[in-house]
């Protein structure tokens, strides 16, 4: 088993962690807010009150914040603290080039990093059944093998730095364009006269099968927008997404639709809801709840 400082115990960090001591590491932990620390505590993680803290011992060191800003501000405590050899693994979801650049500083100070982001939603970190892309060297994917398999059950080395997030950004568009297909899809059928359930079990078993409308069924039929991912994560993914297409000239204009439309859900005070509140939107533009 291996010593793990885990940095950043949101919606999706702190089921994460709680699998990591499930499955016997030692965990180290700390969170700007405090609560979170004291229920990973009670579990038996060690509560650190810094980064540094976190990764005082560790061999690898798991980030998992909100954006890119955040990433860079821990990461660079951790470049200075972290004893040469550590393995540091962001599992945020970040800009690629970011991303890029956080390696090459910690291959300077002696240290190995991964970019390793996550799919799955909560439901996939508290049941350890994320999908996780791994950008880094091989070498050092193996190192941080035994620690993930704790976390995901998908592990996928997908190429050199910086890939892992560009991988995270074709998922996040694939995810944000499905959201949106389905509840354009329940509002007009359901506008037209069908039973929205009976519109998904149809979906479900044919050609447009998907994970989401498994995954969020309940979510779309009775209007609970209670996050699985917050629609304000997702746009900040997208425009990560929109920033990376732009630096290498591929248009998308469906992404970017759906992108406006996250943007209109934060504007409308629902930032903080689960991506399934698109369903709220298309509601009310067609001036029908299903």
């Amino acid at each position: 088993m291996s010593a793990v400082g885990f940095i950043g115990l949101g919606l999706m960090g702190r089921p994460m962690a709680a699998n990591l001591l499930r499955a016997g590491h030692e965990v180290t932990v700390f969170n700007r807010s405090r609560p979170a620390v004291d229920e990973l505590a009670a579990q038996g993680a060690r509560p650190a009150g810094s980064p540094a803290e976190a990764a005082a011992g560790a061999e690898v060191v798991i980030t998992m914040l909100p954006d890119t800003p955040d990433v860079e501000a821990v990461v660079g405590e951790l470049l200075e603290a972290a004893a040469p050899g550590t393995l540091l693994v962001d599992m945020s979801t970040i800009a690629p080039g970011a991303a890029r650049e956080l390696a090459r500083r910690a291959r300077e100070r002696g240290l190995a990093m991964l970019d390793a982001p996550v799919s799955g939603g909560d439901v996939g970190a508290r049941e350890a059944t994320l999908s996780i892309m791994v950008g880094g060297a091989a070498e050092d994917l193996e190192r941080a093998r035994p620690v993930l398999e704790a976390l995901g059950t998908t592990i996928t080395h997908v190429g050199d730095a910086g890939a892992g997030q560009v991988v995270k950004a074709c998922n996040q568009i694939v995810v944000a364009l499905i959201f949106q297909a389905v509840s354009e899809a329940l509002v007009l059928g359901s506008k037209a006269g069908v039973e929205p359930a009976k519109i998904l079990d149809v979906l479900g078993g044919g050609m447009a099968a998907n994970r989401i409308m498994e995954m969020r069924r309940r979510n779309f039929l009775e209007h609970d927008f209670t996050p699985g991912f917050k629609t304000r994560l997702h746009a900040k993914d997208l425009a990560i997404v929109l920033d990376t297409a732009r630096e290498h000239a591929v248009p998308l204009p469906a992404t970017a639709v759906v992108a406006q439309a996250l943007t209109a859900l934060q504007s409308r005070g629902r930032g903080d809801e689960d991506d399934s509140a698109l369903l709220a939107l298309a509601e009310e533009l067609a001036q029908h709840r299903i």
